[in-house]
């Protein structure tokens, strides 16, 4: 059986090769963080929550395509989660809860998806509706809540065009790292494998280059194809907030921002939303709150909290546009979201990275 789906313009996407990445050097010692989630997990949609990136890359060169670029990923990528092992690590329960998980860096590894698709990649930028087409391009399997150690948290898609472009797709579980800590990571990651891959007396192919493996690069059988529940874009709001106001709870300022986001995109939330308060790889919290939180009108009066916040509509701030995976190439084309979920919003509370608070809160409000 051949492994393939069909974009939403008719085009079919077959994945050829399904493999994992692992950091260059064994972990030690490993790291962990806590979560603590709601009791009943199965109900949300909390474990589905993530952020995807695309991007496309014309052909620059005769030799270029992105079965080349996937060999060369699978070993910067190594070298980059080397610095980040959580990155590929996993969840698992905690054993001194019935409830709490935790995300332990056991270098279980990324997957790194190699695909190609019977479309040119100018056609697909022309597509009126390449958003929903894109979500093809990032690869994702559900969580499964039984045994969520099994379930990688980042996923890499390599998709080969007929035309010799190529596109990368992240996906990445909004449990692990937020869409700034990435972004960061997606840049550094950048800047070890140019650097790799920089120099004049490099090897014409890299040791995973599947074509010269004689791997089939059309498609492949027996693996199993990644959900597609769910991959497509969610309304998301980004506030930014000087400092924390010691009269506004961690719900409060939920309230606060979803109360904003509502006015800036005119879109209601849904009755019910998830809250993430993340520190920098360090321990997350989530709780599942109602939207009939009241908001006080002190935060909402001139001079009040709003008056701090400013508002962005798009990701522009994570600089993802400057990404460069081929010798400062840049994407022809980025775009990135996190995934929509039934009948439940999200909010994601992100202290800042630096010590002297510098950059200050950051709330994305997303809308389900």
């Amino acid at each position: 059986m051949a492994l393939s789906s069909t974009l939403n313009n008719g085009y079919k996407l077959s994945i050829a090769a399904l493999q994992t990445v692992v950091p260059t050097n064994p972990t030690d010692p490993r790291q962990s963080f806590r979560l603590t989630v709601p009791q009943n997990l199965s109900s949300t949609g909390i474990l589905q929550r993530r952020f995807h990136v695309l991007f496309c890359y014309n052909k620059t060169r005769d030799e270029d395509s992105g079965w080349l670029l996937a060999g060369r990923i699978k070993e910067s990528l190594g070298r980059a989660l080397q610095e980040q092992p959580l990155l590929a690590g996993r969840l698992r329960r905690c054993g001194d809860s019935g409830g709490d998980l935790e995300i332990v860096s056991n270098d279980s590894g990324v997957r790194l998806v190699e695909a190609s698709v019977e479309h040119k990649l100018a056609d697909f930028l022309e597509l009126r509706d390449k958003d929903d087409a894109g979500a093809e391009l990032v690869f994702w399997e559900d969580f499964t809540e039984d045994n969520p150690q099994f379930s990688p948290l980042f996923y890499v898609q390599v998709t080969n065009f007929t035309c010799g472009g190529y596109s990368i797709g992240i996906s990445c579980s909004l449990l692990l790292v937020d869409p700034f800590l990435l972004s960061n990571f997606l840049k550094r990651w950048a800047d070890l494998h140019n650097t790799m891959f920089s120099r004049t007396d490099l090897p014409e192919f890299p040791t995973f280059y599947l074509p010269k493996l004689g791997k089939s690069t059309g498609s492949s059988a027996g693996l199993q194809m990644g959900s597609n529940a769910s991959k497509t874009a969610a309304q998301s709001v980004i506030f930014k907030l000087p400092k924390k106001f010691p009269e506004l709870d961690d719900k409060n300022l939920a309230a606060l921002c979803i109360k904003e986001a509502e006015r800036e995109v005119a879109t209601k939330m849904a009755s019910n939303f998830s809250i993430f308060v993340k520190a920098p790889y360090g321990d997350t919290q989530v709780e599942i709150c109602s939207t009939q939180l009241e908001v006080s009108e002190s935060t909402t009066s001139p001079g009040g909290v709003v008056s701090d916040l400013s508002c962005a509509r798009t990701w522009d701030e994570l600089g993802l546009e400057n990404i460069c995976l081929n010798e400062g190439t840049k994407a022809v084309y980025v775009s990135c979201w996190i995934n929509s979920a039934v009948d439940e919003g999200c909010v994601m509370i992100i202290p800042p990275s630096d010590e002297k608070n510098i950059m200050g809160l950051k709330i994305i409000v997303t809308f389900s």
